[in-house]
């Protein structure tokens, strides 16, 4: 199993934005997730056609992990799930969200061959 310590460091250098966030799992790994893992919410604008990412969802079979541009910078919220519906949230640190994202990336990795070498380039570079 890959290491979760490493791979929430790796999540954890130089990202500071949702957009950030959203180009690591989209281009990085999001050839590796399976479809409908990662969610991103836009900014609605009335014109042009690049819209900033405000919200970032990563849904699990278990879990809903969160990631928003709130007032005061990022807020992060897990959402515990069962049958598709949220059974508790919990606002938490984002610090802890990296910790909770590399757990659930770990498990992904445990299971799919493509999204361990994708997790593995992601900690080799």
């Amino acid at each position: 199993m890959l290491e979760v310590h490493l791979l929430a460091q790796a999540l954890r250098s130089d990202r500071a934005d949702i957009e950030s966030y959203y180009r690591l799992l989209s281009e990085t790994l999001g050839q590796a997730l399976p479809p409908g893992v990662v969610e991103v919410e836009r900014q609605r604008r009335l014109f042009g056609r690049d819209r900033t990412p405000v919200a970032l969802r990563v849904h699990t079979p278990d879990r809903q992990l969160e990631l928003r541009t709130g007032r005061h910078g990022l807020e992060a919220e897990v959402r515990q799930v069962v049958r598709d519906v949220v059974i508790s949230r919990r606002a938490i640190g984002v610090d802890e969200w990296l910790e909770a994202l590399a757990e659930e990336l770990a498990k992904l990795a445990d299971r799919d061959a493509t999204a361990r070498e994708a997790l593995t380039r992601l900690l080799n570079d």
